[in-house]
């Protein structure tokens, strides 16, 4: 299936909003393979047989989430840190601990993680598929 981007997106497909909301309680849901970690999508939509489109996200870790295990894809994406905070590595193992503020940009295919955060932390996430040339 093929998606089309509305009028003044490019290759993007997204659509037209105005502004609302984005830290209301509805429209948040369970990330799948991941505990304690919701999604509420923003913007856009992902054709990944395709490997097209772009999201905007917000992500939001309930306090004691973790990612156990390094993590890739084939998308690219930028992570803000709004809130709380992110750490690198696993409980106690912290790496590093990333505070609000933290920002990454990274292509596809690069491994990270694995991720934990003991108070929780919300982040606003852009996640897109390199254009093709």
């Amino acid at each position: 299936m093929i998606f089309m981007a509305e009028p003044g997106f490019g290759g993007f497909m997204k659509d037209h909003k105005e502004f609302f909301n984005a830290l209301a309680e509805d429209g948040w849901r369970a990330v799948p393979g991941y505990v304690g970690v919701e999604e509420k999508i923003l913007s856009g939509r992902f054709d990944h047989a395709s490997h097209a489109g772009a999201v905007t996200r917000l992500s939001r870790w309930a306090a004691g989430a973790s990612v156990d295990h390094p993590v890739s894809h084939d998308w690219c994406e930028e992570v803000f840190l709004i809130s709380g905070t992110l750490s690198i590595g696993t409980e106690p193992q912290e790496s590093r601990r990333l505070e609000a503020g933290t920002y990454a940009v990274r292509p596809a295919h690069v491994e990270h993680g694995p991720f934990f955060t003991r108070d929780g932390c919300l982040m606003i996430e852009f996640l897109y598929y390199p254009p093709t040339v």
